[in-house]
């Protein structure tokens, strides 16, 4: 069998650390055997980010603007120790953030569920989907550590110079400040992709903030939601047989641990990154969960949504065996495949996207994989945990069966 061509390339973004080394042998084991690749190159790496001051970052994001499908590797958002670990000019933002905030548009994460994997809680039968927003917040904000007493103040400025004020906290020694915003345009965009994406899907969609604590800010997500759902969609959703609700971010944490699963979650940024790993850990594994940035333009990004995998990463660099799982990362791959194939015509690249998921799945259900399922393994077939490179060959060779190399 042939190769299967692309038209149109993907743009890839390399990572760092194990994520970084999984990435190059997932391309040189599972892919490039069975596709001509075509990809437009980005290193996001921390050394190139540093050495372009952050740009590469900018330019990829510009980049799935003009393709229209990205996949990503997963990388570094430096801290205080990752700046002197890298020596680098300054702390760079999230690349994450940096692309989100270019493109806009929703995170959407929901587990790989896998026979003899059970949820951590017994009672979850379906999988649970994370909508996630994908602007502003926590990601873009600013930050300030005071040492000495002062008033801190909120000011905005409006385009006829008149000022707004208001006081956060008067300080009478050392702290901390941060200021963060968001915009009724994402917030509506956020919303428009939720809604749809509930009806695509069929699924029930619940939205939760905590807008008895932050009238406003909170406050105006709530509001937006409400104000689009009755505007466009909720005579939609009673056709559908689907329900939209609102509830505070603590009750619905309550609800969905009682829940079976099966429905959306829609959360602001950062309420999205916490429960998007709270629900994947609880599904199985942090590696074990989907992510796709889908925004109103109509472009996709697909990513791992878990981090770089740093201490197998230290232990690779010290020669020792290492087995991190590769299934999120394999399936940014498989899911901007498929959504290439989608948008060029080209079947085959989602068959073939198909074809490896599969084969990713049947592989840990035949009992081979890697240890942090190993652990939870309830199959009947003994586990039998291998280390990464052992299990993409073991996914090669299923992969081989559905997909014969030519």
């Amino acid at each position: 069998m042939d190769r299967i061509q692309m038209k149109t390339p993907l743009v890839e973004m390399d990572g760092d650390e194990m994520t970084r080394i999984l990435w190059a042998e997932i391309k040189k084991e599972l892919l490039e055997p069975f596709i001509d690749l075509k990809t437009e190159y980005y290193d996001l790496g921390l050394p190139e980010r540093e050495k372009t001051q952050d740009q590469v970052t900018v330019d990829s994001a510009e980049a799935t603007k003009k393709y229209g499908v990205a996949v990503k590797c997963a990388t570094i958002t430096p801290n205080a120790q990752r700046v002197e670990e890298y020596k680098l000019s300054q702390m760079w933002k999230s690349p994450n953030g940096t692309i989100r905030a270019i493109l806009d548009g929703t995170v959407f994460r929901a587990p790989i569920m896998v026979k003899g994997v059970s949820p951590v809680v017994k009672n979850w039968k379906k999988p649970i989907t994370i909508a996630r927003h994908a602007y502003g917040d926590v990601y873009k904000n600013s930050e300030l550590c005071p040492k000495t007493p002062g008033k801190a103040e909120l000011v905005f400025t409006d385009s006829q110079g008149n000022e707004t004020r208001q006081t956060i906290f008067d300080f009478t020694g050392p702290g901390v400040l941060q200021g963060q915003y968001n915009t009724d345009k994402s917030i509506t965009s956020f919303a428009h992709s939720c809604f749809q994406y509930a009806l695509d899907t069929r699924q029930n969609l619940w939205f939760a903030t905590k807008d008895t604590i932050s009238k406003q800010y909170d406050h105006r997500f709530k509001d937006i939601f409400q104000e689009v759902f009755e505007a466009a969609y909720k005579a939609k959703f009673e056709k559908a047989g689907i329900e939209y609700f609102y509830t505070l971010i603590d009750d619905a944490v309550a609800r969905v641990i009682r829940s079976e699963g099966g429905f959306i979650w829609a959360c602001k940024n950062y309420d999205g990154d916490v429960m998007s790993d709270m629900v994947s850990t609880a599904f199985g594994s942090l590696a074990m969960m989907t992510s796709v940035l889908v925004s109103p333009d109509g472009n996709y990004e697909y990513e791992a949504a878990h981090g770089t995998v740093t201490r197998h990463y230290y232990k690779y660099l010290k020669g020792e065996e290492t087995s991190t799982n590769p299934m999120a990362t394999i399936f940014a791959w498989t899911g901007a495949l498929r959504k290439r194939g989608e948008l060029d015509g080209i079947p085959s690249l989602g068959e073939f996207a198909g074809k490896l998921e599969r084969a990713c799945i049947e592989t840990i259900e035949s009992g081979v994989m890697t240890k942090d399922l190993a652990g939870l393994w309830e199959g009947e077939t003994p586990a039998r945990a291998v280390n990464s490179l052992d299990f993409l060959k073991a996914v090669r060779e299923r992969l081989e069966i559905f997909h014969p190399k030519g």
